[in-house]
């Protein structure tokens, strides 16, 4: 059974633009949005799920499976 875990998705957001090797000034352009407003989202423990799948779709990364937890 899955359980849905506790995450922080801005820090994860971040994270994986880091091990991209991209900028956050790039993401930002990407969604579009300015920096100042991209780094409201990282500070978030949440986020609205249309965005989050705009991110997810920009980065090919998809962020919904960090809040499922096999156990």
């Amino acid at each position: 059974m899955s359980k849905v875990r506790d995450v922080h998705i801005g820090n994860r957001i971040k994270a994986v633009l880091k091990q991209q090797g991209r900028t956050s000034v790039w993401l930002a352009s990407q969604i579009p949005c300015t920096p100042n407003h991209l780094y409201k989202v990282y500070a978030n423990a949440t986020i609205n799920t249309g965005l989050l799948q705009h991110i997810s779709d920009i980065l090919d990364y998809n962020f919904f499976e960090e809040y499922i937890q096999n156990g």
